[in-house]
């Protein structure tokens, strides 16, 4: 073979022996990470309980309060609520879980677990002892996997011993600021276990910290955490359309930002409402709309939902 030739192998997607090469796109599979088989229960005990509230009353929250604008509303639906529920909201940003954390009713402040990815949070054990610390977390498989690798789910044990659940069904941070389906995990659990689901809507987190970063943009952006109406599962009603009802409720919570109260509670009434996943077209475009600051709050009291 000629040099010529050589090189036209080589540009053809072959190497200098004939034979092809993977192609940069094919990606072999790996199976995600189970994570550690790491204990949790100590992060519950008292001296972990007292370090964690001193953590976010003297570092989170002021630090986070410092550097966006927080607005809070509908924590007048957990005036009267008792007993463990599931908190399910949209998750867009490692924000979330602080800001829905410190913005909760004091009778529900210090009982609340959160669910964190195993295969993330849970890989590696610093970043495990800080995570559980920080946040009272607790390990969540995302993905199927092997028997060898799933984890016994501790939110069962957790809501029959008292506490309340922080959970975020689509499974992951948003890609773009944009709303994924939910998975069927938190409104199977609070069906099982006959316990309220309390829709959130997060409303600017994206835009303060997108997914990749660990600083908080610079002008103090907005944000919104908006509580809905606690949901019980009706007579009769399968998992799945509970499931379907939960993710409706967060949906019309996010469309208040855009709509309006009002006006998101008649559209959402009359099926109008879709799920957020944000305009077709160029990835600069979906993050473009994802940012946009949002509007100050000029929501009158809710009379009704």
């Amino acid at each position: 073979m000629s040099l010529k030739s050589d090189f036209r192998a080589l540009v053809s997607g072959r190497d200098w022996r004939g034979r092809s090469r993977t192609p940069r796109s094919a990606v072999p599979y790996r199976e995600p990470s189970p994570g550690l088989s790491f204990p949790t229960a100590w992060t519950r005990s008292k001296p972990a309980r007292t370090v964690r509230r001193g953590l976010h009353r003297g570092v989170l929250k002021p630090l986070v309060w410092a550097q966006t604008r927080p607005t809070v509303e509908g924590t007048e639906y957990l005036d009267g609520l008792t007993g463990p529920v599931i908190f399910a909201a949209n998750h867009a940003s490692h924000l979330d879980a602080p800001l829905i954390l410190n913005t909760l009713p004091k009778h529900f402040a210090g009982r609340v677990a959160v669910g964190a990815a195993a295969d993330y949070f849970f890989t590696a054990r610093w970043r495990a002892v800080l995570t559980t610390l920080a946040f009272n977390a607790f390990p969540v498989e995302r993905f199927g996997g092997s028997s060898k690798q799933k984890q016994a789910s501790l939110a069962p044990e957790l809501l029959d011993r008292g506490w309340s659940l922080l959970l975020f069904p689509e499974a992951s941070r948003s890609q773009d600021g944009w709303m994924s389906p939910f998975r069927i995990g938190a409104a199977f659990l609070a069906w099982s276990r006959k316990v309220p689901v309390v829709p959130v809507a997060m409303r600017g987190t994206y835009a303060a910290m997108p997914r990749g970063e660990w600083a908080i943009t610079r002008g103090r952006p907005s944000l919104v955490v908006r509580y809905g109406r606690p949901m019980l599962p009706e007579e009769g009603e399968p998992a799945r359309d509970f499931n379907v009802r939960v993710a409706d409720a967060v949906h019309r919570l996010w469309a208040e930002e855009d709509l309006g109260w009002y006006r998101a509670l008649r559209e959402s009434h009359a099926g109008r409402i879709e799920r957020p996943a944000g305009p077709q077209g160029a990835p600069w475009r979906r993050l473009w709309e994802a940012t946009r600051p949002l509007r100050p709050s000029s929501r009158p009291d809710r009379i009704w939902s």
